[in-house]
């Protein structure tokens, strides 16, 4: 008897959309290699017993990979599949074989918590899977978990580290994602209908086996002690997954913050999601809200491209100021991750829907990527250290982002409220340079309003955890602004929105300053109003802002 123990955890936040309070679960699926027949079965305490004959076993492994059928689903779109479908893949994670879905199938997924770890190539195909949420067992178990051969470890020797150090005191037995954590800081301290009391100081970067820090993954903060570490060594081949048509039958609980993570959950550096498709049905009136189908979290180098996905409806409840809010929803979501990118991605539904919740929701995360996507909504709540939006759509949430490096938006069309939102929730903040060229601004979607190309607000009397930053540089190239539906008060689209109109005068003091940008740099900017681009409604607090003009304005 061989005895496959899978362990595997998610460190799930109680942030927005990261759902759910941190849990450890364990699964066993004990493989057999009787001369029986081969079978799936589950014992009284709920281990997964699996008995793969030996003549099957050889048949398996000369044929080079196991359908889900091998191992008893019926893919009749009624039975329960999951745990024939887990079995499939510990028999193919203990042989490192690949796993390819029947052709036809419809794998129907209750309520059980059961996850399918995949540690193999995976070729869902052009398969159904039906994953019914209407009563499941456990919420934040996801479906299928996506994970690492590798094991973490705490490195030794590492009690501080200083923000951009370059190179930290250990050697390490390959490249390594490292985890830090200091719980006596609090960074992004909420302001609003969310407001909260912040969240532990964490960062994660990549370092190499001499313990030099990758410079395209740096330390963002200071860490004068360090109260948590971990290193996860890197997996260095591609792991494939391909295909699916996913269906979610939405929960019908009530709309609180409960979040569900039945999902796909991606928690291994070096993952190629292609050609997936994910749709949701049964929603209704009431229901709790989703963490993300995709659900990628401490890991790199992870990319999803050529796949559909679908926005959630948006429910409202009452939030921890005790007045109503609408939840956020998300369809993907990044977490504490790098190099992650969303190519040739798009959504079901429209856009421009404001009854669907915008589609990403993202945290902690470094070189995050949209690249001829059609989607709704780009977000990085607390903190994206460089990211890149170009060839793509954005719908009715637009982009919204805080935190540090370089922001590029290119050859894109932008139909939220203003080309970038700096979220006020997190204190408006971004310590770096926005460029945005070659782009077109349809804003609010073309409905009469009053247009600003970068929007936020800060009052400067709320201590989010952090000194907050406008853009030191705002390049703006090439941009063509479709305002020409505008009220009939309309002044003309400005450069920075009414960040505080409290600030009418010098005599407002900030008790927490806020960094202003130093220089806008404008070139070629086109209005379909043919009103002039003003610097702000509130010309107090930009008086410094600096603003060179090259080429055309029309």
């Amino acid at each position: 008897m061989v005895k496959y123990s899978l362990l595997f955890y998610f460190l799930l936040t109680s942030v927005v959309v990261a759902l759910g309070q941190a849990k450890n679960t364990s699964e066993e699926v004990v493989i057999t290699s009787e001369k029986k027949i081969t079978q799936v079965r589950t014992s009284k305490s709920g281990e997964l017993l699996v008995n793969v004959s030996p003549k099957d076993a050889v048949k398996f492994k000369t044929t080079g990979f196991v359908h889900y059928s091998d191992f008893g689903a019926k893919g009749d779109g009624k039975t329960d599949d999951i745990d024939a479908i887990a079995a499939t893949h510990a028999f193919a994670n203990q042989n490192k074989l690949p796993v390819k879905a029947d052709k036809g199938a419809t794998y129907y997924i209750g309520g059980k918590e059961r996850a399918a770890i995949i540690q193999t190539d995976t070729d869902f195909g052009k398969a159904s899977f039906l994953i019914d949420d209407t009563e499941v067992e456990n919420r934040n178990a996801s479906v299928f978990l996506i994970s690492s051969r590798q094991q973490p470890f705490n490195p030794k020797g590492i009690t501080s580290l200083k923000k951009n150090q370059e190179k930290i005191n250990t050697s390490l037995p390959q490249t390594c994602l490292v985890m830090v954590t200091d719980s006596t800081v609090r960074r992004y301290i909420r302001y609003g209908l969310n407001q909260n009391n912040g969240a532990p100081q964490t960062d994660i970067f990549v370092v190499d086996e001499k313990g030099n820090v990758d410079t395209n993954t740096p330390i963002i903060w200071n860490f004068d002690q360090i109260t948590e570490i971990s290193a996860l060594p890197m997996d260095t081949t591609t792991l494939t997954i391909t295909g699916g048509r996913f269906t979610t039958i939405a929960n019908q609980e009530d709309s609180k913050y409960t979040y569900y993570s039945r999902n796909i959950a991606i928690r291994r550096s070096n993952v190629l999601v292609d050609s997936l498709e994910h749709r949701i049905t049964g929603e209704g009136e009431q229901g709790a809200p989703y963490g993300g189908f995709i659900n990628i979290r401490d890991c790199s180098s992870v990319k999803v491209q050529n796949t559909i996905l679908t926005g959630h409806k948006t429910y409202r409840t009452i939030g921890r100021a005790g007045k109503p809010v609408s939840m956020g929803s998300y369809d993907l979501s990044v977490n504490r991750a790098l190099n992650v990118s969303f190519v040739n991605c798009s959504q079901t539904n429209d856009i421009n829907d404001r009854t669907y919740w915008g589609i990403l929701g993202s945290n902690y995360c470094k070189n995050l990527l949209y690249d001829s996507c059609i989607l709704s909504r780009f977000d990085a709540h607390m903190g994206v250290a460089n990211a890149t939006i170009r060839n793509s759509t954005l719908g009715h949430m637009g982009i919204n982002a805080i935190g540090t490096g370089t922001f590029i938006v290119e050859n894109s069309t932008i139909r939220g409220r203003s080309v970038v939102n700096l979220r006020s929730d997190y204190g408006s903040t971004w310590q770096g340079e926005f460029i945005i060229r070659d782009c077109i601004f349809v804003p609010n979607g073309g409905k009469p309003s009053s247009a600003s190309l970068i929007s936020g607000h800060y009052t400067g009397q709320h201590d989010f955890g952090y000194t907050c930053h406008m853009p030191e540089r705002i390049t703006i190239e090439n941009l063509r602004i479709e305002d020409s539906n505008h009220p009939e008060d309309y002044q003309g689209p400005a450069i920075f929105a009414n960040f505080n109109t409290e600030m009418t005068d010098e005599s407002y003091q900030e008790q927490f300053p806020y960094v202003k940008t130093k220089e806008v740099v404008l070139k070629n900017v086109t209005i379909a109003s043919g009103k002039d681009l003003r610097l702000s409604d509130n010309p107090v607090m930009f008086k410094d802002v600096k603003v060179v003009e090259t080429g055309d304005r029309k």
